[in-house]
């Protein structure tokens, strides 16, 4: 049965957004040639860092310098070479790079239908900490923990848990029937997109089914929960803010 005209699982909220694959819009973003690439997340919706999703033709490539700003690319599918402050290392499925400040960058030889997450936020300097390094990894070799014991949701934090680090970035997987175990509503926000599975996201005081691909902005205080439905686990990585004062 198709879609009736006019319907849309998207809803955009002053705390919170569902965007769905359906409604993708590309953007043309300088540096980036031969690729599609979406706005996912950004300022526009009241959010304090910017998503992109770069879905890349053969010959494709995404360039540039952080400037002010750092961010953490996620390899979805197929691979690409990223250049990165004078190294050179090719990234297939799952793997990904912290990107710091001031970093000249090239993401390029994309195969198999190459598709990059992108996070995107402005740096905010620690002067005790200093700045954190180039990183590079692969969320294979990044063990899953129990969440708060439990074995059925299991939480991998690819980036190191360090005070030099302003964002961190993870990817939660839960068995059917898992849950988060309480409604969280905290200050750090999240920018996240379903990788496998599907489930019921409690957003705000909203319910909302959501499926891979799907994108969600939670903003800072937005009561969260999340319950995994169907016979598959469900999988999504997320952004949030990290270490740093909430007086700014």
């Amino acid at each position: 049965m198709n879609d009736l005209f006019g319907f849309t699982r998207d809803v955009i909220k002053d705390r919170y957004a569902l965007r769905t694959p359906s409604g993708f819009v590309p953007s043309r973003v300088p540096g980036w040639s031969r690729a599609t690439v979406v706005v996912q997340i950004s300022e526009g919706m009241g959010a304090r860092f910017c998503q992109l999703l770069a879905a890349f033709e053969p010959g494709g490539q995404g360039r540039g310098n952080t400037g002010a700003f750092e961010f953490v690319a996620y390899v979805l599918s197929g691979e690409c070479r990223a250049e990165v402050g004078g190294k050179s290392i090719a990234l297939a499925a799952g793997g990904f790079a912290y990107v710091p400040p001031e970093q000249e960058f090239c993401f390029s030889d994309a195969k198999g239908g190459a598709r990059l997450l992108l996070f995107q936020k402005r740096f905010e300097a620690l002067a005790a900490v200093g700045k954190p390094a180039l990183l590079f990894g692969n969320e294979r070799e990044v063990a899953g923990k129990p969440f708060l014991g439990n074995d059925d949701a299991r939480l991998q934090v690819l980036l190191p848990d360090q005070p030099e680090f302003d964002l961190a970035v993870n990817i939660f997987t839960y068995q059917p029937g898992a849950t988060l175990p309480f409604v969280e509503s905290h200050i750090m926000e999240h920018g996240l997109v379903m990788l496998e599975g599907q489930g019921i996201y409690r957003l705000d005081a909203d319910w909302h089914p959501v499926q891979a691909g799907d994108v969600i902005w939670m903003g800072p205080y937005c009561p969260q929960w999340f319950v995994a439905m169907g016979k598959t686990p469900a999988r999504y990585i997320y952004y949030k803010d990290v270490n740093r004062s909430p007086l700014g």
